[in-house]
């Protein structure tokens, strides 16, 4: 991904340089065109001061024809042009190519990622990152180009005449430029503030909703609108500080162009008054003074705008534009599968260079087909073990292995093809049950969904669940993480779920954990039948999690030791 702002805009907008480009033209065409009309005025006052009311129309109807053609035609057509562009080709399709390739990049972004920022930050960045960018490019387009263009051809047209005329907008533009290089830094920095300040607050309130029932249950709701208030007052004074400096540009240019109109009228008149120059030339220059400063003036009442969707974009670009900790090799292979043999070697794992290590030259092996139980006490490493396996996390040392392949060397999409995980914290989308379901495996019948719903003891409560929409059934919704189901509940789809993927290794992270006693042991009958012919890795700390197991290793002091296996489930 790209290192630099500049370069953040160009990687997208190199997408669509042809239609950029057509928009430039295009603007440029309708600048000109709007410098000409001033300039028709200008002439149309001379012509009339020079030519009597019988031979006008006689002598100089082509030229009033082409003005004509002009004003009702070209400019409109221009015009016309440039909405097509940047409204129909430009502003439906650019935003959401930005919001899809900044969610694809993100999305494959490593668990530690995820873990230091809000999940509803970094989506309204996602979200927001690509109308910002775009509405940035456009309005820079219209206007900053508009204003460059109608600018020189206003002092090309003015020198034509006099040159004298052209000072009044020489020093405004000087004026302007110095305005822009004063205020844009300070109002950018700003606006990257706001949008951080939004995004923060944005996080906390999804926050609070996606944990909605903790928030209740403990009391907490006054805790809650405190901590949301506090992010709004953030946001409020942040806002405020925005616009007092997009103010003060507003009053800044709003000064200027009245200098420069009072300062242009004035020497337009002073020269008349001299003969230096015909009535046609006064026609002329105040419109297109006139219409420089109204251009000016709107592209300082949109700098609100203008400069929030910048901040918008950088702020976006911090949290898009970060480089993936944990990618694929450029020569790495699919994983093949012999028996499922997982093989760690002196692994080294620790959070941070300063914290204590999780995992010290830890050493494992799991034969193809073994059933290995994983205990210890709460906080040592079991599960940061398993998403090492899965390259969730990268070791600082030591070897990964299956069949003999370092996980490091094959594409990390192979290795979680081949792996299949039941997990305490069950992670259900806020999808139909039936799609809950099969994301095990693509392309899977609902003759197979049904299968494996009815092997893990699920298709009773399947069957009577409806949603709030009138859906029943494997189509009915489950909401956010699955709340409309029972933690029991939830913990069977999950197991159908990795029923259904038939992946040769098997990851149970404390998958029975939310069952009742009864129901664990009609599972464990389940799983058992799964278990066999896998390769099997269960963290548990139920004795009867881990009783089906061929050997139970201990995890202590980042240390894997077997224990006895009878000794152990007699002591538990």
């Amino acid at each position: 991904m790209p290192t630099s702002i500049s370069a953040f805009y160009w990687h997208f907008l190199r997408q669509i340089r042809g239609l950029l480009a057509l928009l430039m033209v295009v603007g440029f065409a309708v600048a000109v065109l709007d410098a000409a009309v001033p300039a028709c005025l200008g002439q149309l006052v001379t012509l009339l001061s020079t030519h009597s009311r019988g031979t006008l129309l006689r002598q100089v109807w082509p030229e009033l024809l082409g003005m004509a053609l002009l004003l009702v035609v070209m400019r409109p057509g221009a015009l016309f042009l440039q909405t097509l562009i940047s409204s129909q080709a430009i502003a439906p399709g650019l935003g959401n190519l930005i919001r899809w390739q900044s969610h694809w990049h993100v999305v494959r972004q490593n668990w530690t990622f995820f873990q230091n920022d809000f999940a509803g930050a970094v989506a309204n960045r996602v979200v927001q990152t690509g109308p910002a960018l775009r509405e940035t490019v456009i309005l820079t387009a219209n206007a900053i180009w508009y204003i460059a263009v109608y600018g020189g051809s206003a002092l090309l047209l003015m020198a034509s005449s006099d040159i004298r005329l052209t000072y009044p907008v020489i020093f405004w533009f000087i004026g302007y430029i110095l305005l822009l290089c004063y205020f844009v830094p300070r109002i950018r920095i700003r606006s990257r503030k706001v949008s951080m300040v939004r995004s923060m607050l944005t996080g906390r309130v999804v926050d609070c909703y996606a944990n909605i029932a903790m928030v209740k249950l403990y009391s907490k709701q006054s805790d809650e609108d405190n901590f949301i208030r506090l992010g709004i007052d953030q946001h409020t004074d942040s806002y405020r500080h925005h616009l007092r400096l997009t103010t003060q540009l507003n009053v800044s240019i709003s000064l200027l162009n009245a200098v420069m109109i009072l300062s242009s009228g004035t020497f337009a008149i002073w020269l008349w008054s001299k003969g230096a120059i015909v009535l046609g030339a006064i026609a002329m220059a105040l419109p297109l003074t006139w219409q420089l400063a109204n251009v000016a003036g709107w592209v300082a009442h949109n700098a609100t705008q203008l400069f929030e969707n910048m901040g918008t974009v950088e702020d976006g670009f911090h949290s898009i534009a970060v480089s993936h900790e944990t990618e694929d090799r450029p020569d790495a292979r699919p994983l093949k599968i012999d028996g499922g043999r997982i093989e760690f070697s002196e692994v080294l794992f620790r959070y941070g260079k300063d914290s204590p290590p999780v995992l010290l030259d830890a050493n494992l092996s799991i034969k193809a087909g073994e059933r290995v139980g994983l205990v210890g006490a709460s906080g040592v490493g079991k599960s940061t073990l398993v998403h090492l396996l899965l390259r969730l996390f990268e070791p600082e040392s030591g070897r990964i292995s299956i069949d003999g392949q370092d996980i490091a060397a094959v594409t990390i999409e192979s290795l979680w093809q081949q792996t299949a995980m039941v997990t305490q914290d069950t992670s259900l989308l806020n999808r139909s049950i039936r799609d809950n379901i099969a994301m095990g495996k693509r392309d899977c019948t609902d003759d197979e969904i049904r299968e494996v719903a009815m092997r893990v003891r699920a298709l009773d409560f399947i069957e009577a669940i409806e949603d709030p929409e009138g859906n029943r059934g494997f189509d009915a919704v489950i909401g956010d993480r699955g709340v409309r189901l029972s933690g029991g509940q939830r913990q069977r789809i999950a197991m159908a779920r990795a029923m259904l993927k038939n992946s040769p290794i098997l990851i149970l992270d404390e998958a029975t954990s939310a069952l009742d006693t009864e129901a664990e042991a009609i599972i464990q009958e389940e799983l058992s039948e799964l278990m066999n012919g896998r390769t099997v890795l269960a963290i548990a700390h139920r004795a009867s999690t881990v009783a089906g197991m061929d050997r139970i290793l201990l995890l202590n002091d980042g240390q894997l030791t077997e224990v006895d296996r009878e000794q152990w489930l007699a002591a538990h």
